[in-house]
């Protein structure tokens, strides 16, 4: 059975720099559409029924804005 995940995106630390849209294999992750107080456009889990849980977005984060945990 495949590993599914889950990611929690704090939207106020995300600057969208995309290194986790870029590094996701499943391309779980979009640079959304809103953006937060700061005026930065944060990432979004567009497809997160995709996510196999395996932490590169979290390994790339410079802001340690995503958390992913295992389902």
């Amino acid at each position: 059975m495949a590993v599914k995940g889950k990611l929690e995106i704090d939207r106020e630390r995300c600057k969208g720099c995309a290194l986790c849209v870029r590094s996701c294999p499943t391309k779980v992750l979009e640079i959304g559409a809103e953006p937060n107080s700061w005026g930065y456009y944060p990432v979004a889990a567009a497809h997160e029924d995709k996510c196999i849980a395996c932490g590169n977005c979290y390994a790339v984060c410079p802001d340690v804005a995503i958390t992913v945990y295992k389902l």
